[in-house]
């Protein structure tokens, strides 16, 4: 049976190049960077070279960068952090958010210590950046966190970083953006963009799961949120994750080294797909702004009516073909997605989300499409 894998958006397989960097850090290489023998001092030498890379390629101070677990545990520092240390009182985010950032600020306001406002959306799914001024101009009185993702998790819709930072620079907030599915897919000059905290994962761009990273910017001075230890320069205690970090600055290179190519490879396979649903499935649609300002690695499709809806992944699944409902972390619920809720897509027909990678072929999307047509005809017939 074929297999086809078009959920990159949850987790993208290893690079084989980046598995080779990783291999020596497993075996040879595996003293404690904290230790100061010969040991240790090799593999601190190895985290520090990772630092420098990331630094380098995202045009920042390597003292600004520190490791992490992935981007929930990053996102969670941002927020925290901010109110905790830089005196803000007043959070500002989407309904569209990922969980890590909306159940962080829900907890938090919930607990009395901010004020929570959700921006507005616009009607295909963008936010809407009158009313987050609006927001700003109306709270000045106190210190406020916006925080927004840089691309939709689910439907990809694209934040303009820049002016959304200018935006927040006029009222003396403090920016957040969760970048976990646009790191090392854009380049990114993050002192240009003006941001104080974005965040990655390494599984996003070909690298190791359970390792990512926080940008901090010095213009902003924070405590840990995990004590116990020195590590991170004092701002994240627990043994680093050494061959994860490794992999991590590895899969970085190879993303800015092969982005050109990557993203118009990528493109030309959603572009493929787009146009090949809406030429073999009548009545097929899509969430977001797929055809506009849109990460080029998701596609969300919303699907004629089926009384089957529930089965269609399920179906997809026994084809060999790998593809979501929503976000990863929220798929096992039998809760509607929140972001398709939130842009007031019509719930009554199904959604798939299909994501893809530098691995994925047209001769894919044939068969995924070729799958699905015969999925939405068989349903028709035996509606007739």
């Amino acid at each position: 049976m074929k297999k086809v894998y078009l959920d990159n958006a949850a987790t993208t397989p290893l690079d084989k190049e980046v598995l080779d960097a990783m291999l020596p850090f497993m075996t040879e290489h595996f003293g404690n960077p904290s230790s100061i023998h010969g040991f240790g001092r090799q593999t601190r030498a190895a985290i520090e070279g990772a630092r420098k890379i990331v630094a380098k390629l995202l045009n920042v101070s390597p003292s600004e960068i520190f490791f992490t677990s992935g981007g929930t545990e990053a996102d969670n520092m941002a927020i925290h952090c901010s109110v905790n240390d830089l005196g803000v009182t007043h959070l500002i985010t989407s309904p569209i958010e990922h969980h890590a950032v909306l159940h962080t600020c829900e907890a938090l306001a919930a607990s009395g210590k901010v004020k929570l406002d959700y921006v507005k959306l616009t009607p295909n799914g963008h936010i809407d950046l009158a009313h987050l001024e609006g927001l700003l101009a109306a709270n000045k009185s106190s210190k406020s966190l916006v925080t927004l993702m840089h691309a939709n998790n689910e439907i990809g819709n694209l934040l303009p970083l820049k002016k959304t930072s200018e935006i927040c620079a006029k009222y003396n907030a403090v920016f957040h953006s969760d970048t976990v599915q646009t790191m090392a897919h854009y380049a990114m000059d993050l002192k240009d963009l003006g941001v104080h905290f974005v965040n990655a994962g390494a599984h996003k761009f070909h690298g190791p799961k359970g390792v990512g990273f926080i940008y901090v910017s010095s213009d902003v001075k924070i405590h840990p949120i995990i004590h116990g230890g020195s590590q991170e320069r004092n701002m994240r205690g627990g043994t680093e994750n050494l061959y994860g970090i490794i992999g991590l600055a590895k899969a970085m290179e190879i993303a800015y080294r092969d982005m050109k190519e990557h993203q118009e490879h990528v493109q030309g396979i959603k572009t493929y797909m787009i146009e090949q649903l809406e030429k073999n499935i009548p009545g097929i649609s899509f969430n977001g702004d797929v055809k506009g300002s849109s990460l080029y690695t998701v596609l969300n499709v919303c699907f004629p009516p089926t009384d089957n809806a529930e089965m269609l992944l399920f179906n997809l699944d026994i084809a060999g073909i790998a593809a979501s409902g929503g976000s990863a972390c929220t798929s096992g619920s039998n809760v509607g997605s929140h972001v398709l809720k939130g842009i007031c897509s019509d719930m009554n027909r199904p959604s798939i989300r299909f994501s893809f990678s530098k691995y994925n072929t047209k001769e894919e999307i044939d068969y995924v499409v070729a799958k699905l047509k015969e999925i939405f005809t068989v349903k028709k017939t035996q509606t007739a």
